[in-house]
């Protein structure tokens, strides 16, 4: 029988779960009646299947998002939040990405607006997108010693890869004017590109005044703002609900 010479070469092919399909397939008696075609179509669903499922793990390894967990099936919608339920299903389409389109989340601590900007992050990947998340403070943090270290260009070209950057904690501190030149060198390079997610408690009017120099805030928020959704979410603080009904 061919079926062991068969099983190798799959394996130096690389097939292992076309292999180990055909292998399940010759004990199921169900599938015997199938014709040729259908069980085969069978065994390239199989294989299709793992290398998405193993370029979906690779890319949510790679995107190293703050809430692992978050999704948007989860994403609660309602005008009182402030996230319409037609909002909602806009963004699970992906459409802001292929757009190269960015979303800007404001409002007070703990309504969700990691979870959200997560939950953006995770459909990404799950559609195949290149996603990295960096809470702002630690990405300026990181771009700072690359500059140190003379790898600033590297560390510019691996944020502007990314097909969709979550950017957590905007308005955190206060910018150094190194830091406000980073902004502008990181937007600038996703500009009309790729798409950005930001995270921030205070309220997009009031970003310029945090930026602190009128010149470079113009220029930053004219390649962020522009043509971006605003979303700004209410409600009392999520955590606190949770130590409430924990208590």
């Amino acid at each position: 029988m061919l079926t062991e010479p068969t099983m190798t070469k799959l394996h130096e092919l690389r097939l292992a779960a076309m292999a180990k399909a055909w292998s399940e397939q010759q004990t199921d008696a169900k599938l015997m009646p199938l014709a040729f075609d259908e069980r085969f179509a069978l065994l390239v669903d199989a294989e299709y299947l793992a290398r998405d499922n193993r370029r979906l793990k690779r890319l949510l390894k790679d995107a190293q998002l703050r809430i692992s967990s978050a999704c948007m099936e989860d994403v609660e919608a309602s005008a009182a939040r402030g996230l319409e339920r037609s909002a909602l299903a806009q963004f699970t389409s992906c459409a802001w990405i292929a757009e190269h389109l960015n979303v800007l989340i404001s409002g007070p601590t703990g309504v969700g607006k990691s979870y959200l900007a997560c939950a953006l992050g995770q459909l990404a990947c799950r559609r195949g997108y290149r996603v990295v998340y960096r809470r702002l403070p630690r990405l300026l943090e990181e771009l700072g010693l690359a500059r140190a270290e003379s790898t600033y260009a590297k560390a510019l070209a691996r944020i502007a890869r990314a097909e969709v950057l979550v950017l957590d904690d905007l308005g955190i501190g206060t910018l150094k004017d190194a830091q406000r030149q980073d902004l502008l060198e990181v937007f600038e390079d996703r500009y009309g590109k790729t798409s950005t997610v930001v995270t921030s408690q205070l309220p997009v009017s009031k970003w310029h005044e945090w930026i602190g120099d009128p010149t470079l805030a113009d220029a930053i928020l004219d390649r962020l703002v522009h043509g971006a959704y605003k979303l700004t979410l209410r409600g009392a603080s999520r955590r606190k609900e949770k130590a409430q009904q924990a208590d």
